[in-house]
């Protein structure tokens, strides 16, 4: 165990193309590197396919009898939200992702530092190219099948299409946040699974996974939106697909996006920065 204070200092871009070129080549990559585990991906299709099912079934026995309303979805705008949710999963990622926490406990973290690029925007590019094949590859197959089997609201306004794109987009970014904040506490903490643990519980819970967050008292909704960032990983791109509500209402919840993505970018690169003054490697 060792203490260092990283030093390195990151190479000033002399324009955006410059950047834009190095982030998409990080992307890129990001891409190229999920694509590779072909059978992983299959595995998760399957998966996510079979607790689609489960849980379409669960939802439509809840909402009752055909024409009756629940939270403000009607039974095909559950039957919707479940697909589009196990089609997210992967897109999202909300678990399973511990590269960070891993480098710090090697050491190898300290190459991270030593490159020409902040690490919270190379994880963050990196991140994206994932999502933009996971978004090809994991996300369009549930909902064919979904909408095969069962009658699964599709949207009616062409201007949803845009809206969930770009708030899918925003989801991956206060996801990887999230998940970037969870594994750098491994700078301070000998053991970051705990915190690990606490995310996996939370985050579904939080993000309109298992059930709407809307199911909820009215009180516990306006705390979870407002509150936390937990709504704007699934909840959100979710009742754009389905409609739930207007477009005012629509664009207001990519806003409520919009503002923790920001907020949560600026505290991964605040974290980092003190990480960077005084380091305690584990293992390294």
């Amino acid at each position: 165990m060792g203490l260092v204070t990283a030093t390195v200092d990151r190479l000033t871009f002399r324009n955006f193309t410059e950047l834009a070129s190095l982030t998409g080549a990080i992307a890129a990559s990001g891409f190229r590197r999920f694509s590779t585990y072909r059978q992983a991906t299959v595995a998760s299709l399957v998966t996510n396919t079979m607790f689609g099912f489960l849980r379409t079934y669960v939802m439509l026995a809840i909402v009752g009898t055909a024409g009756a309303t629940l939270a403000g979805y009607t039974g095909a705008q559950l039957a919707g939200y479940v697909w589009v949710g196990q089609g997210l999963l992967g897109v999202v990622l909300l678990w399973g992702w511990n590269d960070l926490a891993e480098r710090i406990r090697s050491g190898d973290v300290v190459t991270d530092l030593m490159r020409p690029i902040h690490p919270v925007l190379s994880y963050l590019s990196a991140d994206l190219g994932r999502a933009a094949y996971a978004m090809m590859f994991r996300f369009l197959p549930p909902i064919v099948v979904g909408a095969l089997v069962f009658q699964i609201y599709l949207p009616k306004d062409l201007v949803t299409y845009p809206l969930f794109l770009i708030s899918v987009l925003l989801a991956v970014i206060v996801c990887f946040a999230c998940r970037y904040l969870v594994n750098a506490s491994a700078f301070w903490l000998l053991d970051h699974r705990g915190v690990t643990m606490f995310w996996l519980f939370t985050s579904g819970i939080m993000g309109g996974l298992y059930f709407p967050v809307h199911f909820l008292p009215d009180w516990a909704v306006a705390l979870l939106w407002f509150g936390t960032p937990g709504p704007s990983l699934l909840q959100a791109p979710m009742d754009i697909f389905v409609e739930r509500d207007g477009v005012a209402i629509r664009v207001g919840l990519i806003g409520i996006q919009l503002f923790w993505a920001v907020l949560l970018l600026w505290v991964c690169t605040v974290v980092q920065r003190r990480a960077e003054r005084k380091m305690v490697i584990q293992g390294g």
